[in-house]
C-alpha cells in the first residue's frame, strides 16, 4: 500500500498545474525538446518523455499526461500528487546543458534544508528497511526502472526520472556490526532545471516507486 505522503505538497497543487499548463502551451516544442531531451509527436501534438524507462505523453492542448504501462499507470495515477506538477515544470524548466559528473548531496544545493525537516523529510530510512537485506531485490526495482548499477557503497544505482535528472541511491546493507543504510545524490546541474520544491517532488516519486510493491507493477 503507498504510503500516505500524499499531503506534505502545497494545497496551492491545482493552481500550480494550472499556470504551468498555461506556460507550457506557449513554448515551441523545438526549444522545449531540446532542453528536455524529448520528443514530440505531431500527429498527437504531444510531447514524449521518458520517465523511469517508461514513455509519458503529455499534451498541452488538452491538458492530459498519460502513458500506456502499469508502470507509468502507478506514477501517474498512484504518485501524481508528485508526478504531474513535477513532468510540467520539467518540461518548462530544463536547460540544455550536460551532466556535470558531480554529485551532491540534496540538502546541499540552495534551499536543500527542505529535504531534511518536518513532512518534507526524505523517506530513505524506509529504503534501508526494505532492501538492506536484499540488495539484489534494490538492483532489480532499480532495473525494472530503467536504473543502471554504479559503482558506491554496498551496492548502488542510477536512476532517471527525467532525462536530466539522473538520482543515484546508495545502499549499505545489513550486518552484524552496522544497520543498513541508505543515501541520496544528485547532479551538481539539478538546480538547473528545478525549482528546490519541485526537484524534492521528484525525488519523493523517486523513492516512493522504489518502494512500492512488484504487484503495483503488473496490469490489473
Amino acid at each position: 500500500m503507498l504510503m500516505n505522503y500524499q499531503r506534505t505538497l502545497p494545497e496551492a497543487m491545482s493552481t500550480g498545474e494550472k499556470q504551468a499548463w498555461g506556460i507550457l502551451s506557449r513554448l515551441e516544442s523545438e526549444d522545449v525538446c531540446k532542453r528536455a531531451k524529448v520528443a514530440f509527436d505531431r500527429k498527437s501534438a504531444s510531447y514524449i518523455l521518458s520517465s523511469f524507462s517508461q514513455d509519458i505523453f503529455v499534451s498541452p492542448q488538452k491538458k492530459e499526461i498519460y502513458g500506456s504501462s502499469a508502470v507509468s499507470a502507478f506514477l501517474l495515477k498512484d504518485l501524481a500528487y508528485y508526478s504531474r506538477l513535477s513532468i510540467l515544470w520539467y518540461l518548462i524548466g530544463a536547460k540544455d546543458i550536460p551532466l556535470s559528473g558531480e554529485l551532491i548531496k540534496p540538502y546541499n544545493i540552495a534551499g536543500g534544508q527542505i529535504f531534511t525537516s518536518g513532512s518534507h523529510k526524505l523517506p530513505l530510512d524506509k529504503i534501508s528497511q526494505k532492501y538492506g537485506c536484499d540488495p539484489e531485490g534494490f538492483l532489480k526495482r532499480g532495473k525494472r526502472l530503467g536504473g543502471e548499477k554504479v559503482g558506491y557503497a554496498d551496492t548502488s544505482l542510477q536512476i532517471f526520472p527525467f532525462p536530466r535528472i539522473p538520482v543515484t541511491l546508495l545502499l549499505w546493507v545489513k550486518d552484524d556490526e552496522f544497520e543498513a543504510g541508505c543515501e541520496l545524490l544528485l547532479d551538481s546541474t539539478c538546480e538547473a532545471h528545478l525549482p528546490v520544491d519541485i526537484l524534492w517532488a521528484t525525488i519523493m516519486m523517486t523513492l516512493l516507486i522504489m518502494l512500492e510493491a512488484e504487484q503495483e507493477f503488473k496490469p490489473g
